[in-house]
């Protein structure tokens, strides 16, 4: 990405999808969402550990809480629950327990994906916490600790009527959600094949939300898109038969919870709340939960 986000899918009809679609900095009510393992998950568990808490900024300290960016449209990872207010996902169980194991709590705000980095350099969140791809650019701004890994996989109509092939969309319109890495780094290395072989050129749709992209699809308005694996996969099980993946899931990298360049030891502290969130069965049961297992790491670490 991201991440891709995705869809807050509340429901299917014939021809799309109701969609939640929530980009302001206050969590505002959905149309729906995603289906959800269920409101009690692992990361509710736990209690904190003394030396990791202690490593936490004393702001955070204070307030009991960490205030979190994230872009809840990005099912299965972050999205609107059912109560069309609250933020859950794979990612946000994780958090969870992270917190909990620093002796404190996270507040999820809201967010456009590509502000939230500079919402953490800002000051105005905490954290971010949103299927962040760590790369060497978004490591020059901040710490970023890694969590997860996942790639990219293309989605298409079921059927694949416009023979979508992720090696060579010269001439199609593909969806994509702006500010992840699918849209800053893979699809302009495609772009250029295009151009360099004498094709026609790839046209973009670029969408604030993922679940919009989704939509798009759905539509017909767009041929295809290409989002983070979770999110795609996610996308294929519930538009109900209407979207299929097309090809491999390729660029594997890992995913980092996002704190300030110069709190290191907060983002040290993070890497061993989940150390320990793995050596006590939590981080498996969560990522089991979601159906994610194949993307659990055991290297938790500070920019890696």
């Amino acid at each position: 990405m991201r991440r891709l986000p995705l869809l807050a899918i509340t429901g299917m009809v014939a021809v799309g999808l109701t969609l939640s679609a929530c980009g302001s900095d206050s969590l505002e009510p959905g149309s729906g969402s995603p289906s959800s393992p269920s409101a009690s998950t692992p990361a509710s568990t736990g209690s904190a550990d003394a030396a990791l808490a202690e490593k936490v900024p004393d702001k955070i300290k204070s307030a009991g809480k960490i205030i979190v960016g994230i872009d809840a449209s990005y099912a299965p990872n972050e999205f609107i629950g059912n109560d069309g207010k609250t933020v859950e996902g794979m990612d946000v169980d994780l958090f969870n327990a992270v917190a909990a194991k620093l002796g404190v709590t996270a507040e999820y705000q809201n967010a456009g994906f590509d502000t939230i980095i500079l919402g953490v350099t800002g000051g105005k969140y905490d954290a971010g916490v949103s299927s962040f791809t760590i790369n060497d650019d978004r490591k020059k701004e901040v710490n970023m600790v890694s969590y997860f890994n996942a790639g990219t996989q293309w989605v298409a109509k079921t059927g694949n009527p416009k023979n979508v092939d992720p090696n060579n969309a010269c001439g199609l319109t593909i969806g994509v959600q702006k500010g992840t890495v699918q849209e800053t780094d893979d699809l302009p290395l495609k772009q250029k094949a295009c151009k360099d072989a004498g094709k026609p050129d790839i046209t973009l749709v670029v969408q604030e939300k993922q679940d919009q992209v989704t939509a798009d699809v759905v539509s017909g308005k767009t041929d295809a898109m290409l989002a983070d694996s979770p999110i795609g996969l996610y996308a294929v099980k519930q538009t109900n038969g209407q979207l299929e993946a097309v090809g491999d899931i390729y660029d594997a990298a890992p995913y980092g919870f996002v704190v300030p360049k110069d709190q290191a030891d907060f983002a040290q502290a993070i890497a061993d709340a989940l150390k320990a969130l793995k050596a006590d069965g939590t981080y498996d049961a969560v990522l089991k939960q979601w159906g994610n297992e194949s993307g659990g790491i055991t290297d938790f670490a500070v920019n890696p």
